[in-house]
């Protein structure tokens, strides 16, 4: 039996050598800097050569790939998914956001809000007031939980 064409095409794959970042930079069109960012982030790890360089195989090059299609398709920065990322690492970050959110704009003591109650509409001492005491209503209550 003969190999066929997508045989060939596996095979030259699985033994394709890994990128160096300057490679694989004019491969994917981020550029190196960016790459590095990626790693930062934690979205594409590149494992490193013995020299301590990052390497980029087929798998991190797909990835990459992929992850320029996610960005251009739904609208989004990088820092956008690395933050999804953090959330799904960080259940107290994420339990955090998720109090913040809830709190929603109930004006403290002291701090007179518009007959709608929006923070948006304070005058700008006031609304400094509004937040600095709503932020530290929160940081009480978590330090509450936590204890």
């Amino acid at each position: 039996m003969s190999a066929g064409l997508s045989d060939t095409v596996l095979l030259e794959l699985s033994v394709m050598p890994a990128l160096t970042i300057h490679e694989a930079a004019a491969t994917t069109g981020w550029s190196p800097r960016m790459l590095r960012y990626v790693e930062q982030l934690g979205l594409v790890a590149a494992p490193r050569s013995a020299g301590g360089y990052r390497l980029y195989g087929p798998a991190q090059l797909a990835r990459l790939r992929s992850l320029r299609t996610l960005l251009d398709t739904h609208d989004l920065e990088l820092g956008d998914v690395g933050v999804v990322l953090r959330l799904r690492r960080e259940p107290e970050l994420a339990a955090a956001l998720d109090a913040w959110f809830s709190a929603g704009t109930v004006a403290p003591s002291g701090v007179t809000a518009t007959a709608a109650g929006d923070a948006a509409d304070l005058p700008d001492q006031d609304w400094l007031a509004f937040e600095q005491v709503k932020h530290q209503q929160l940081l009480t209550s978590d330090r509450q939980d936590t204890a």
